[in-house]
């Protein structure tokens, strides 16, 4: 029996990408909430039945938790406003988790750092 193969292998990654993009418009232009500082919005996970999407953000100015309750509050009415926008049968429910790879980064660089620093004093 032959496999079938989708004609877009991609398209989940195409969504994603996407909503990342008509996300960061929306949170932009018509999110009002003052709980939401400058986000950005760094990935977008969608699962293969469109049902869900996880999306991770990064704040740079505000507090992470707070925007992250608000950002998950306004989930419905960013669900909304995507649902205007893409023209897929089944717009994801969104799920905003805060994204630690920027605070991971710093901290090895801080390490590679101290490292680089210690192999100096001892040469």
């Amino acid at each position: 029996m032959a496999i079938k193969k989708s004609k877009t292998p991609n398209r989940s990654f195409k969504v994603a990408d996407q909503i990342q993009r008509d996300l960061t418009e929306l949170i932009a232009r018509e999110l009002k909430d003052p709980r939401v500082g400058m986000v950005t919005i760094q990935a977008v996970e969608v699962t293969p039945d469109y049902a869900h999407a996880k999306v991770f953000f990064s704040v740079l100015i505000g507090d992470k938790n707070e925007c992250e309750i608000a950002l998950n509050q306004a989930a419905g009415f960013l669900r909304n406003g995507l649902f205007k926008r893409l023209h897929i049968h089944t717009v994801p429910t969104l799920h905003f988790l805060f994204d630690r790879t920027t605070e991971k980064a710093a901290d090895m660089n801080a390490l590679i750092a101290r490292a680089v620093a210690t192999q100096v004093k001892e040469d």
